[in-house]
């Protein structure tokens, strides 16, 4: 059964701030905006309006994902940000750590998607009534055990990147929703990391770019 026990240290992480947006490293654990139940309401939408009242989610994370997530600080920011994202005009880059060893050294995954229905939040491949997802992967290094990858997003979709690694047989690492019990096993936490976001600031038109890498060491148990 599902226990929600997010993490409190750090309480927040702000990686960038003007007057127009946030940076923000999120944490593995921490949802992005408020869940339904009562239990499920700190957040991270919620620990930065307690400081910032006119802090508007623009884009989320799983709640099991960690790394660089944007926030914007007014109406116009964030209806600027969301048309980058709904248009594709963001570059985003994300590190997996998977199970097993990948054999090719780079790939795409052009699987539709749709939640499963009987079985939410889970997502499922459908050819019928799946929306397009593509996501490209290089290989990075690994062993027989696990490979790291880098995955580069160009759909958007609820779990994109589990399901497509999944799909491959390659499960994410510590990932409670996909794969094996060896893969889920295999790590204290989901080893997927947003390590990158590329943008245009919506006020000054400046390219922003912010990267943060991660060290998976610590959480992987194979």
């Amino acid at each position: 059964m599902f226990v929600y026990n997010p993490p409190t240290t750090p309480w927040l992480e702000i990686l960038y701030r003007d007057d127009d947006l946030l940076v923000i490293n999120k944490p593995a654990g921490l949802l992005t905006v408020p869940g339904k139940a009562p239990e499920h309401k700190d957040s991270l939408e919620l620990r930065v309006r307690r400081a910032l009242p006119e802090a508007r989610i623009v884009h989320r994370l799983d709640m099991a994902t960690s790394g660089i997530i944007l926030m914007a600080l007014n109406k116009y920011t964030q209806g600027e940000l969301g048309k980058q994202f709904e248009h594709r005009k963001t570059t985003k880059r994300y590190r997996a750590r998977i199970h097993g060893e990948l054999e090719s050294s780079s790939g795409s995954v052009d699987l539709p998607l749709r939640c499963d229905w009987p079985n939410r939040p889970k997502q499922m491949v459908c050819h019928d009534e799946g929306r397009a997802s593509l996501t490209h992967y290089e290989k990075v290094t690994g062993t027989p055990a696990w490979t790291d990858v880098i995955l580069h997003p160009i759909t958007g979709r609820s779990h994109q990147l589990r399901v497509h690694m999944n799909s491959l047989g390659h499960p994410i690492l510590g990932d409670r929703l996909y794969g094996t019990d060896a893969s889920r096993e295999g790590a204290t936490r989901l080893l997927l990391h947003a390590e990158y976001l590329a943008f245009t600031h919506p006020r000054t038109g400046a390219a922003m770019a912010f990267e943060l890498p991660i060290d998976y060491s610590a959480a992987c148990l194979l």
